[in-house]
């Protein structure tokens, strides 16, 4: 790779989990979220980098305070509105999809804007969107112009649900870069989508021969290899990728490792403060530098030096030969000389001429056999020493004692929030064998979630909502096709009447003023009565074709006899609601339109002649469909 400054040498800062407004109303940890981020943005600024890329859960929260959304920008007005010129550009269709905004163009091409650092950033599970409108606090910062927000997915009410992922084409000099990004999505939903074909399509370039593309994944999931039922394997996402850049974890596993057998790296930057006391958030934080240059590339890890310290340790008492089981005061004294020495090493390792934070503490101890003491009464000691007196110890059982628990086997007794094992809608309806043909099990599961982890309290009537229209616009698809196959079929069944016409006929011009007529149907007794109304119809179209009167109405009806009407459409009553009538007269129309269809046509030189028998089965359809 050239040096640093070569004309096609993309740079890219890369974080993940940056949890803005964590612990907001916390008096001593309030600001750790936004001096960790403001800085990544000086560390971008600092190397200077083409974008930076944060892969999901920007906020902590799906609707943040106004406190940290006015943080929040300020930062990004401090660091990225510049005039910086932008070294690269975005080529693919952006308003198609790769790109979640309105006015469908990266923010820095904006005229009205001038940003000299733009922002790539996802969704994660924290601040994803919802609502009926499908929004996040992500799409706030969007149409603000402060950054890009791609990776958005809206699966609606279909079920397991499709997606189509559309990739930013990035080019700078010789150097081309199909940026994907997957936004967070319940895990078990999409384990089940990327093992089902066609159910996640993801978008190629278009010239591939002639340019060697540098394929980019983000993506914000679970990440189990082990148990891939819990999370998402890297075995399921496409062989064409170059680099899976991993959000979600916390650990930071900033060095990419090779995935066996797929021909793709996996870097999993973890997250940028801690949010749970756990040894994986214990290891140091750091950021990626990714550059690229053709389809090689050289990461570089940036230590983050703003971030809280935080010591863990594990202890067990047994163990301990200066502890007494039955002498609580041994214990106290043991743990306080535990937590004096994680204290004194956090401020001989701090940088001189500068004052550190209060460390985080947390001492996990396994007491079998050994009572337990007050973890507040024990914290109140280093109010003012460390960050978080109050949960300071955490008690645990041995391993021994929790075999037949059958607990996981990471047995370190530490419970991260995202790991708790949460009943499904799934379970909860096959315990009650309750089949569901409108509401989809798994919409009802990402609105449970939405409704539990997000505070979205409308998100069962969002997810009722989609379910009804999309069944509304499947019935009413199926009533249009419905009515144009009987229409065809009618047709097609007087068409073949007309090709071999029977004895018992009569005109078609008559039958269509009877179904035109808001009078009783009628029928023929015999024969002789549809010859004589024959002769008499045929009387009166002489007679009107030469200017005569309407004399042969009477006629006409003497030679009419009315019948049961059963078989037939009912006559509306003087008692009948108008509109009520006229429903019952409606399905006449759509046979009358087939009739007519025919009118225009001759057979043999003279006007169509139906079977009587077929006017008969037309119009007991038309009943049983009134009915």
């Amino acid at each position: 790779m050239e040096e640093e400054g070569g004309s096609s040498t993309l740079r890219i800062l890369v974080a993940t989990d940056c949890h803005l407004g964590y612990l907001e109303k916390d008096e001593e940890r309030r600001f750790d979220s936004f001096d960790t981020f403001e800085e990544i943005c000086s560390l971008a600024e600092k190397h200077k980098v083409d974008f930076l890329l944060l892969g999901g859960d920007l906020f902590h929260e799906n609707k943040p305070s106004n406190s940290t959304l006015v943080k929040t920008i300020e930062i990004l007005r401090r660091y990225c509105m510049n005039d910086r010129p932008v070294k690269f550009q975005v080529i693919s269709d952006q308003a198609a999809g790769s790109l979640r905004n309105r006015v469908g163009q990266v923010n820095y091409e904006d005229s009205n804007y001038s940003i000299g650092l733009p922002i790539f950033a996802i969704h994660g599970s924290h601040d994803g969107p919802t609502g009926v409108d499908n929004m996040s606090s992500n799409d706030i910062l969007s149409a603000g112009n402060f950054l890009n927000y791609f990776g958005k997915t809206d699966l609606g009410c279909t079920g397991v649900g499709k997606t189509t992922v559309c990739p930013i084409f990035i080019i700078k000099g010789q150097t081309y870069v199909a940026l994907y990004g997957l936004g967070n999505i319940r895990d078990e939903r999409l384990n089940i989508m990327l093992n089902e074909p066609h159910a996640v399509n993801w978008m190629l370039p278009e010239i591939r021969d002639e340019i060697d593309w540098f394929n980019i994944l983000v993506l914000h999931q679970k990440r189990k290899k082990a148990s891939p039922s819990n999370g998402v394997s890297e075995l399921l996402l496409p062989r064409f990728l170059d680099l899976v850049i991993w959000g979600h974890e916390h650990e930071c596993l900033i060095d990419p490792e090779e995935v066996s057998g797929m021909g793709f790296h996996v870097t999993q930057p973890g997250s940028s403060i801690a949010t749970s006391l756990i040894n994986s958030e214990a290891k140091a934080k750091h950021v990626l530098l990714l550059e690229i240059k053709g389809t090689q590339y050289r990461p570089t890890k940036i230590p983050l030096q703003s971030v809280r310290p935080f010591e863990y340790v594990e202890v067990v008492l047994e163990d301990q030969v200066d502890v007494d089981p039955s002498d609580e005061a041994t214990i106290h004294a043991y743990l306080h000389r535990i937590v004096s020495n994680l204290i004194e090493k956090v401020r001989e390792t701090a940088a001189s001429g500068s004052e550190p934070k209060l460390p985080l503490v947390r001492i996990k101890v396994t007491h079998s056999g050994f009572s337990t003491i007050n973890s507040k009464q024990f914290g109140q000691k280093y109010v003012g020493k460390v960050a978080n007196p109050q949960d300071i110890l955490l008690f645990t059982k041995s391993g021994k004692r929790c075999k037949n628990t059958q607990e996981s086997p990471n047995s370190s007794g530490e419970v991260d929030t995202n790991d708790l094992n949460q009943q499904t809608i799934e379970a909860l309806i096959s315990e009650t064998n309750l089949q569901s043909e409108i509401l989809h099990l798994n919409d009802l599961n990402s609105a449970l979630h939405d409704f539990v982890n997000n505070d979205d309290k409308t998100a069962f009537h969002s997810c009722l909502k989609q379910s009804i229209d999309e069944a509304r616009n499947k019935l009413t698809t199926a009533t249009e096709d419905s009515t144009n196959i009987e229409e065809q079929q009618i047709a097609c069944s007087l068409d073949q009447n007309v090709q071999a016409p029977g004895k018992e006929t009569i005109l078609l011009t008559h039958a269509l003023s009877v179904l035109e007529s808001d009078d009783e149907p009628v029928e023929y007794s015999d024969q002789e009565e549809m010859s004589s109304s024959s002769h008499q119809a045929a009387g009166r179209k002489r007679r009107a074709a030469s200017g005569g009167g309407g004399g042969g109405s009477a006629a006409s009806a003497a030679g009419r006899r009315k019948t049961d009407l059963a078989l037939f459409q009912r006559a509306p009553s003087k008692e009948d609601d108008a509109d009520a009538a006229k429903q019952r007269r409606a399905p006449v129309s759509c046979i009358q339109r087939s009739l007519c269809s025919f009118s225009i046509s001759q057979y043999n030189g003279q006007p169509f002649v139906l079977p009587f028998v077929t006017i008969f089965r037309v119009l007991c359809i038309l009943n049983a469909h009134v009915q």
